[in-house]
């Protein structure tokens, strides 16, 4: 479980291969993972961030 998640366990885990990042639920490791090319994903973060402020 992530230390940001707090008590939550709702958390994804994100890693990264040569070209692109995945994602998965972290209660799931057997679970699917969606990949996306890194060009998407920072797109998606930087959206995010933009939302939050």
């Amino acid at each position: 479980m992530s230390t940001y998640s707090g008590p939550q366990v709702n958390c994804v885990e994100v890693g990264t291969a040569p070209g692109v990042v995945g994602v998965r639920d972290s209660k799931d490791r057997d679970g699917a993972v969606l990949v996306f090319d890194r060009q998407r994903w920072s797109r998606f973060v930087a959206a995010l961030r933009d939302h939050q402020a």
